[in-house]
């Protein structure tokens, strides 16, 4: 039998609309590599790379709702059902960085 996991995802135009409306509602966990933030991030997200997550999960707080970011949405997806997995509250953004138009830091 196939796997029923889903991960939840959010259109980067609904992570913009509430991120500015609903400062603190969720936080953004950009899942990137050191260089590619280069390439600029979503003001106020935190940065903790793919392959770090599984060490760093005790850095969040399970009573926050979490959004996950990267590239073009794969390893966010990715970095989403690891944290799903531990009973976070996590939706990964669809399309990733590649679709944000919002503000960059």
């Amino acid at each position: 039998m196939a796997d029923e996991k889903r991960i939840k995802e959010v259109q980067p135009k609904d992570v913009q609309q509430k991120f500015e409306k609903e400062n603190g509602a969720f936080q953004v966990i950009d899942v990137r590599e050191d260089e590619e933030l280069d390439e600029g991030r979503i003001p106020g997200s935190v940065h903790i790379p793919l392959g770090t997550i599984p060490d760093r999960m005790d850095e969040l707080d399970p009573k926050q709702s979490y959004v996950t970011v990267c590239r073009s949405g794969k390893r966010s997806a990715q970095a989403a059902e690891a944290l799903q997995d531990q009973g976070f509250e996590v939706r990964s953004m669809a399309g990733g960085m590649n679709e944000w138009t919002g503000k960059t830091e």
